[in-house]
């Protein structure tokens, strides 16, 4: 039974008693503790049940790796499932519960899966369920979404706060033990600015628990002697309790900071998201302990044997009194070693090697401690505890020599560096047969733009294992990186260790080699999805040669571990199983986050009301005093019209046209989107966004444009102003805006990543005021300020000057067929020059207008609207818009798939003008109905209505449509349905009602 030993821990302090629950009972730990380590104090060895089978779990490791401490943590607005006991720091108040059983963690009815065993191998859900079909709605399908899942989802809202932080630095260290440590000193001392992220609350990983000299001193000591020279140096950060989630291109990197999850109550966010950007990312990040795989290896009490050493080592915990070890390693040795020097009985050590181990055997020896060679485990004996092992032949089939009575078992399979973030970004690995293990190969490494490495994997995380070798390795990695950010390291001495004399590991994926179907029916891989090694011999049996259709078969590694236990044994034994070599079978696809992150943190601020935040103008204030009534576009809120007392939105649209059409009206366009383009390339790059020719406009000139997806659909529209020769300022329609900047940024990024152009979204930096109709020029010269007339500011034109003694930007673009200014100015100054323009405009009756006086009005020209006319599916020539499609250009996004057959089908819909022969309004998105039936007996159909409005100005309904050979039929009276049974006749016409030359705009 484990229990607190009397010799303090090494992060504990017994001073400062902590009290918490288990499952409801009253326990209590000492600070520094983990909530594994506090368990096991207790004596609680069985903390959960496994996936599949219901087994009782354990506590198996003592870090990330964990995959059987996964407890409920918390209450109310604070609980959380899945968390790990053994990376959960204790803290006062603590309440946790096991997960997946029923009724109790002592008693679970699921176990009964357990008997069931043999008829629910890998695979079996893809075997049965399969009749009756009627039951499977009825009876199957409960069962099994009642079996599914880990833990509780939680049903109150999160109580915490999470936030985002963004960082630049030229090297991140990943990983905080030695090799971390010396390789950000290496990197540091050339003045290069160093981020070291630690996902422990503690610096010097292993080494302080497995002891050794640096320096004539002892490890620890050589920790803190290196830490207190970090964080000194000024270029130097370090954060504690920081894991880097995952590595991406460009030097991009994830970071994940548990702020307050060890103090719930301390202020702040609970945690943080590192977006962090990097020239160079060592990685030194360690590496696990791999199991041994034999019957019995997941009764409660079996551990890893690196986790017994910290159990007893960092928080003074004997997970059991008598310990057996077995082992195909030296490592282990350290472990029997530790226990012997606390005064715990350890009656052998199985070492699977016949020519057994080096110096460290030796000591073990010395110390009294019976070591058997070339021996395994046949079996642990035991069910909801260890009470014994079955010893055997390693190189037998299992014939057990000799019981050996015990509480605990401490297993050592060898180490596998922790290679995840080497992998996620394209770095490749090696396998060496002499350690037996994947290890980075540092000649394909992960790349960036210019094929330079930008990652370097240091320390055991390199497949390097002794601690001399360790610290020469991170030395030259943060010199290595150092020099790669353009930094020169000074010349240093590598800290000399102490040498220990090992022997080579024996690979053993089984145990004993020749074990039966019983043993191997026993002998577990995935400890949390109940994956055996017979599983995995089923899987290659019945044809799943492939590692990745192996996980998926047997769900070996697709825990919430994601395998970093079980994947390196079951790859072995399925290459064991093809008759393979280990290489030739290769590993499952390392994805991030390397450990979970919380979906606090990946949301951050963005909840409540900054979930998505109500973007409002300069004017938003002014618009709701004067009786604004809101229209939803995108992530704004614009004025749909300005009702006056007792009057209907009808009235006030009709209103605000006549008075923009007759006199003046006034728009707040701010919401439209403004993305600057900037660079050599910044002609080169809009040619290939937009339809049209966008590198021939000369500064000073504006340009309408589109912009297509890859597949010659129609996404954008908007006018281009070419401000410098490297400068443009693309305008967007207001729901588009973040969505071209993305398209832009995703080209200039994967595709045309080495051209010279820079984007930025200023869309809120500027006000942008529009002054329409035919006294509009009289109102600017009454403002006072720059010449707006004809000859100064020709259509298509935009000027930079002074306007009511505001710096402004105007341009000459109408959107609604009348002679219009936009006028664009500080967001600062947009009210204060709003005002200024209801202020001159009185004496003409100018009054704003909305979104819909804006939609007539461009109707009433026959101009297209995104979302409206296009739906996804149009392209620019189904809107006889040729006119804005080049010639001349090579290619452009989009040109291609416009060629497709589809593309460039007579057949296809068109646009065209519609108004019915009553004056009446036709419905919106209604559809044209054709003579016949299709396959489904349904109507056919010849076009459908994409704009339909009042207008005020012709007095008569107009819309716009797409029909079949539209241009073709003007003056054809077509059928379209409503959907209140009443069937509207409408003539096909000219899209242009009002203004066709475009002479009033051009005044």
């Amino acid at each position: 039974m484990s229990t607190r030993l009397a010799t303090q821990g090494r992060l504990t302090n017994t001073a400062k008693q902590i009290r918490f629950t288990f499952n409801g009972k009253q326990m209590t730990g000492y600070e520094g503790d983990t909530l594994a380590s506090a368990l096991l104090a207790n004596g609680q060895m069985m903390v959960g049940r496994s996936f599949k089978y219901h087994r009782p779990r354990g506590v198996i490791a003592s870090g990330a790796e964990e995959p059987n401490a996964l407890v409920g943590l918390g209450t109310g607005a604070r609980f959380e499932p899945n968390q790990r006991a053994t990376t959960t720091e204790l803290f006062d108040g603590l309440s946790a519960t096991s997960q997946n059983h029923w009724p109790s963690l002592e008693f679970d009815v699921g176990a009964v899966n357990n008997r069931l065993a043999r008829f629910l191998p890998a695979g079996f859900y893809y075997k049965t369920f399969m009749a009756p079909r009627a039951a499977w709605k009825s009876v199957f399908e409960p069962i099994v979404r009642q079996s599914a899942g880990l833990g509780k989802v939680p049903k109150d809202r999160d109580s915490d706060r999470y936030e985002h932080f963004y960082a630049f630095v030229d090297v991140v260290v990943v990983g905080g033990g030695v090799a971390g440590l010396q390789a950000a000193k290496a990197a540091a001392s050339s003045g290069a600015k160093v981020l070291l992220l630690e996902q422990t609350a503690h610096w010097g990983g292993r080494a302080p628990v497995d002891g050794g000299v640096v320096d004539g001193q002892p490890v620890d000591k050589f920790v803190e002697q290196l830490v207190s020279e970090l964080e000194t140096m000024p270029n130097v950060t370090l954060r504690l309790r920081s894991m880097a989630a995952g590595v991406y291109d460009h030097g991009y990197l994830l970071g994940y900071e548990r702020l307050t999850d060890h103090a719930p109550e301390a202020a702040g966010p609970r945690h943080r998201l590192w977006r962090i950007r990097a020239k160079q990312i060592i990685t030194a990040t360690g590496a696990i302990e791999r199991p041994l795989s034999f019957a019995g290896n997941d009764v409660p009490g079996v551990m890893l044997a690196s986790a017994m050493r910290d159990y007893a080592v960092d928080y003074g915990v004997s997970v059991g009194d008598r310990t057996v070890v077995v082992t195909n390693n030296d490592d282990a040795y350290r472990t029997a070693i530790a226990l012997k020097n606390l005064g715990l009985e350890v009656p052998a050590v199985i070492d699977a090697r016949a020519s057994g181990g080096g110096a460290l055997a030796e000591d073990a020896q010395a110390l009294g401690i019976r070591v058997e060679t070339g021996k395994g485990i046949a079996k642990v004996l035991g069910g909801k505890h260890v009470s014994g092992v079955a010893l055997c032949s390693q190189a037998g089939e299992g014939a057990v020599i000799e019981e050996i009575p015990c509480d605990a078992v401490a297993m050592s399979g060898g180490w596998s560096p922790v290679v995840h973030l080497w992998s996620h970004c394209g770095g490749k690995l090696i396998w060496d047969d002499a350690l037996a293990m994947f290890r980075p190969d540092v000649d394909k490494a992960p790349t960036g733009a210019d094929g330079q490495s930008f990652v370097i994997a240091a320390g055991s995380a390199n497949g390097v294992l002794q601690l001399q070798n360790i610290l020469t390795d991170a030395q030259a990695a943060g010199e290595a990186a150092a020099i790669a950010v353009g930094g020169k390291p000074k010349r240093a001495t590598v800290p000399e260790a102490e040498a220990s004399d090992e022997a080579l590991i024996e690979p053993v994926w089984l145990m004993p080699q020749g074990a039966g179907p019983k043993l191997r029916m026993k002998a577990w891989l995935d400890f949390q999805n109940d994956v055996k090694v017979s599983d995995v011999m089923l899987a290659a049996q019945e044809g799943y040669e492939s590692v990745e259709h192996t996980k998926r078969y047997t769900t070996l590694g697709m825990a919430t571990d994601q395998g970093k236990l079980s994947n390196i044994n079951g790859l072995a034994t399925l290459a064991r199983s093809l008759n393979a070599d280990i290489p030739a079978v290769g590993t499952t696809t390392f994805r991030p986050p390397y450990t979970p992150i919380s979906m606090g943190a990946i949301a951050g601020e963005a909840r409540g009301d900054i979930f998505q935040p109500l973007r409002k103008t300069p004017m938003q204030d002014w618009h709701e005093e004067n009786g604004a009534h809101w229209e939803p576009v995108g992530h704004w809120r614009r004025p749909y019209c300005y009702p006056r007392q007792g009057e209907s939105h009808r009235d006030a649209v009709a209103r605000e046209i006549n008075q923009t059409r007759n006199s003046v009206g006034v728009l707040d366009a701010s919401t439209l989107g403004k993305i600057i383009v900037k660079g050599p390339d910044a002609g080169k790059f809009l040619d290939m966004l937009y339809t049209n020719m966008m590198s021939t406009l000369k500064p000073g000139k504006c340009r309408y444009g589109l912009i297509c997806s890859e597949n010659g659909f129609l996404i954008d529209d908007g006018v281009v102003a070419r401000i410098d020769d490297d400068t443009f300022l693309c305008h967007t329609t207001t729901g588009g805006a973040d969505r071209i900047h993305g398209h832009m940024e995703e080209w200039l990024q994967t595709e045309w990543w080495d051209w010279q152009v820079y984007t930025a979204n200023v869309t809120e930096q500027y006000a942008q005021i529009a002054v329409v109709g035919p006294n509009a020029r009289a109102v600017l010269e009454k403002l006072g300020g720059m010449d707006v007339s004809k000859d100064a500011l020709a259509f298509m034109e935009w000027k930079d000057g002074e306007l009511a003694d505001i710096q402004a930007r105007i341009y000459r673009i109408s959107f609604s067929g009348e002679l219009s200014y936009e006028i664009a100015v500080p967001a600062s100054q947009g009210q204060a020059l709003w005002d200024k323009i209801i202020e001159a405009g009185a004496e003409f009756g100018v009054m704003p207008y909305g979104t819909e006086a804006l939609h007539v009005m461009r109707a009433e020209k026959g101009f297209i609207m995104i979302g409206d006319e296009s739906d996804g599916t149009v392209i620019p020539q189904d809107l006889g818009l040729n006119w804005a499609i080049s010639k001349k250009k090579e290619d452009y996004l989009g040109k291609r798939a416009q060629a497709r057959s589809h593309m460039t089908d007579p057949k296809r819909w068109k646009l065209v003008g519609l108004e019915t022969l009553d004056g009446s309004v036709l419905p919106d998105g209604a559809y044209a109905v054709a003579a016949g039936v299709n396959a489904n007996g349904q109507r056919n159909m010849q076009g459908r209505v994409t704009s339909t409005y009042h207008s005020p100005t012709l007095g008569k309904g107009i819309a716009m449509g797409l029909v079949l050979n539209g241009p073709d039929r003007m003056g054809e009276v077509i059928e379209i349905p409503g959907t209140d049974d009443t069937v509207y006749k409408a003539r096909i016409c000219d899209p242009v009602f009002y203004d066709k030359d475009g002479e009033k705009q051009n005044v």
